[in-house]
């Protein structure tokens, strides 16, 4: 799909977009569009997961020998939100990205200095994955539509790019403020104020809670089925939250980490442990260990082609439910939520009517302080809510929980 046409969904989006349900002192909703990176009719999302995945486990190593690297975007199947920034405002169209914190724009659009532009001076840097982002920091005026605006948002300016960021203007950052260390200088306990930190310190009540939820997948078309609140929840979308802290057990801790156990049915795969929670990631990772008894268990196996885990129609019959037990809750994913959408097999170079499940070895033993990633079938699943004032994430079911969409 062409960015003009991009721009069409979400604008409509937001002019179609009412008032939500008042929770939390006045949420305000905004739709997020997905979209479909598609390089030469296939995408190589397992191995763009892979890349994002082994950035996340290196946080502590690269800021403990002077880089600054984070988790690729994940151009399989990202997530779009448009931001107005400046005054008058030109509309960006940034990656929502719970993975990474720094906010910055340039990567299509250029950013043009308005009257509320600010250059602070600073320079900065973000290597990913694959690829960076360079240039200088401002602050300038954020509005997110629906009357959320931040006054002074800081902003990377990218000057100089490398990789491939698809149709995106930029990121919009929204993990934890620690993950901006090291992004203006080598000192690692200098921090860029991130859009959260902003909503919080600027007296926006409870703006700084921020909540996602997806529908589940349902067509090949690039669509608006998302939704990203800040400010609280909207009370019809999701049944009773449970809340966890974000873990102590680095380098989990660094990110949306939370500790979980799983099990598929009644066998415990994978013991209490730190992982984190990352909309920006395609599948669900889990440790090694705990990933060889999940093929085991239901009878998949790798698949050439794709990398994923094949199984039959009887295995997938035969399949349980596997549980993701988070403090005082279970979360469960059914049969058909462990499974990649067939619509979108042939897309990752798949047969059309075969069933991929989507969890996939992490890569490492479990044991590692960082030994599983709740992607997107868990985050499109439950209702997920992120706390930066309180230091916690949250889980609700929704009525996608149970549905049937393959």
């Amino acid at each position: 799909m062409a960015a003009a046409s991009l721009l069409t969904i979400l604008l409509l989006a937001l002019s179609i977009t009412g008032s939500p349900v008042e929770v939390n002192n006045s949420p305000i909703t905004l739709p997020i569009a997905r979209r479909l990176s598609v390089l030469n009719g296939t995408i190589n999302a397992l191995e763009q997961d892979k890349a994002r995945v082994a950035a996340f486990r290196l946080k502590d190593y690269n800021l403990k020998h002077g880089g600054h690297s984070i988790p690729v975007a994940n151009l399989g199947t990202v997530y779009y939100a448009a931001v107005g920034i400046g005054n008058p405002a030109t509309t960006y169209y940034l990656i929502v990205d719970t993975g990474t914190s720094n906010t910055w724009v340039g990567a299509r659009t250029p950013y043009v200095p308005t009257s509320t532009s600010v250059n602070t001076g600073e320079y900065v840097k973000v290597t990913y994955g694959a690829g960076y982002f360079s240039g200088t920091e401002y602050t300038d005026t954020f509005d997110f539509g629906n009357g959320l605006t931040i006054a002074q948002q800081w902003i990377g300016v990218a000057t100089e790019t490398s990789g491939n960021f698809g149709e995106a203007d930029g990121i919009l950052g929204l993990g934890p403020v620690g993950l901006t260390a090291g992004s203006l200088t080598e000192d690692v306990t200098i921090t860029v104020p991130t859009v959260t930190d902003n909503l919080h310190s600027q007296g926006t009540i409870h703006r700084e809670v921020v909540s996602i939820s997806f529908e589940p997948t349902t067509s090949t078309q690039s669509m608006v089925n998302g939704e990203l609140t800040f400010g609280g929840t909207v009370r019809n979308k999701h049944g009773p939250i449970t809340y966890t802290p974000i873990t102590t057990t680095s380098p989990a801790s660094k990110y949306w980490g939370i500790d979980q156990s799983i099990s598929y049915g009644s066998t415990t795969i994978l013991s209490s442990t730190a992982g984190i929670v990352d909309v920006g990631t395609t599948f669900i990772h889990i440790a090694t260990d705990a990933f060889d008894q999940y093929q085991s268990l239901t009878g998949g196996t790798l698949d050439a082609a794709t990398g994923l885990l094949l199984i039959s129609s009887t295995q997938y019959g035969a399949l349980q439910n596997l549980n993701f037990n988070i403090g005082s809750a279970t979360f469960s994913l059914t049969p058909n939520g462990q499974l990649w959408p067939r619509i979108l097999n042939t897309y990752i170079g798949g047969s059309s009517n075969a069933m991929y499940l989507v969890v996939n070895d992490l890569g490492t033993p479990s044991g590692k302080g960082f030994d599983f990633v709740n992607g997107y079938p868990f985050t499109e699943r439950f209702y997920c809510i992120f706390d930066t004032s309180r230091s916690r994430v949250g889980f609700a079911p929704t009525s996608y929980t149970d549905a049937t969409t393959n």
